[in-house]
């Protein structure tokens, strides 16, 4: 199959899919005397496989490493799990940041009573005065 519909298959967008293959994540595909990619069912479960682990929050570097131990399984996997422990307090330290967040947020929603005009409504105001939470830490995003 063609890039177009491996992308189809997968719910996958051609340049993610050319981006893992510059990655290395998929193996350089076969191509036609015109230069098109040409995929098999070995490509399209890699993909898969990637997609997967991706949907999980794995990183790049995490399923490279998941990819190389499913070409060449060794007998101690251990590793593995010490990679999802570390996920696993990734997520519960993103969470709790998500839930401090949200208590700001709720705050910040208490202090407008509902029909202040601009210029005394509690929300704008917090806003303006830039108030920041214990889940902002003072972080600029620009």
């Amino acid at each position: 199959m063609k890039i177009g519909e491996l992308a189809k298959i997968t719910g996958c967008k051609i340049v993610t899919i050319r981006y893992y293959e510059k990655e290395g994540l998929l193996t350089e595909p076969e191509r036609t005397k015109a230069g098109y990619r040409l995929y098999g069912k070995e490509d399209l479960e890699r993909l898969e496989f990637v997609l997967h682990c991706r949907r999980h929050g794995i990183t790049r570097s995490g399923v490279k490493k998941l990819l190389a131990f499913r070409d060449k399984p060794q007998p101690d996997c251990s590793w593995i799990t010490a990679l999802f422990d570390a996920h696993i307090a990734n997520a519960d330290e993103q969470i709790r940041s998500l839930e401090k967040l949200k208590r700001h947020l709720e705050k910040l929603r208490n202090r407008c009573v509902g029909g202040d005009s601009g210029a005394t409504c509690g929300i704008m105001q917090g806003l303006n005065n830039q108030e920041l939470c214990c889940a902002c830490d003072r972080a600029r995003i620009f």
